[in-house]
């Protein structure tokens, strides 16, 4: 097996992650997410390729081999349970524990998060409701849909984020909103597609278009 290091499961990690948003991974969208110039990235993909992790010509979309995909879903197995640990048994809130699940994701041992996977009870999905790969790679997806494609009137669960930056979430937690909380969609404003709901028995506030964009939900 080809060594791996932090910062090539880094590259694995951002390249699986923006194959799952974007049609085609670019090398300047890859450089963007990794706060990185292009020739460094350029570099790092050389290296991949070697290790056969990477599809890439020049000029050409970024995809995952096989053994790459296979690579970056370990990756992102760790990282999530570490979130989950964190968050469920060591009583972090769910906005402080990417930094700290970021180191923990390059501990090299199976049988560590295994056993961190069987003490939480094997769960799904992640704090913030993305979906944790089983220990045989196995994804679960469900189809989430935004809340900013709900009509006037519907009501929703929440179910899961597509953005977990820590401003985000501390934002959600001013608003005491939660996973699996019930939302009702009062008024949408034709000018911004902003939204007014309610929730939880508070006073209707107003969300942007971009906070809709992020809160991912399930009809109820």
């Amino acid at each position: 097996m080809p060594m791996s290091s932090p910062a090539k499961e880094n590259y694995l990690k951002a390249i699986y992650a923006l194959s799952n948003e974007l049609e085609n991974v670019t090398l300047s969208k890859l450089s963007e997410r990794l706060r990185v110039s292009n020739p460094t990235a350029n570099s790092m993909i050389k290296s991949l390729k070697e290790l056969n992790w990477v599809n890439y010509e020049k000029y050409r979309p970024i995809s995952l081999t096989d053994e790459g995909k296979k690579q970056a879903v370990k990756i992102v197995r760790r990282h999530r349970l570490a979130e989950m640990f964190l968050v469920e048994k060591m009583g972090f809130n769910w906005s402080e524990v990417h930094d700290i699940a970021e180191e923990m994701e390059h501990i090299k041992s199976s049988l560590f998060f295994d056993r961190m996977d069987e003490i939480l009870g094997f769960p799904e999905r992640d704090p913030h409701g993305s979906p944790i790969p089983d220990k045989q790679g196995k994804v679960l997806h469900h189809n989430f849909s935004k809340l900013s494609e709900a009509s006037v009137g519907s009501k929703v669960r929440l179910m899961a984020l597509g953005s977990s930056s820590r401003d985000f979430l501390k934002f959600l937690d001013n608003r005491n909103l939660e996973l699996g909380t019930e939302i009702k969609v009062k008024s949408i404003e034709a000018f911004d597609q902003s939204m007014e709901v309610s929730y939880n028995s508070l006073a209707p506030t107003t969300f942007s278009r971009d906070i809709c964009d992020r809160l991912l939900v399930l009809p109820l």
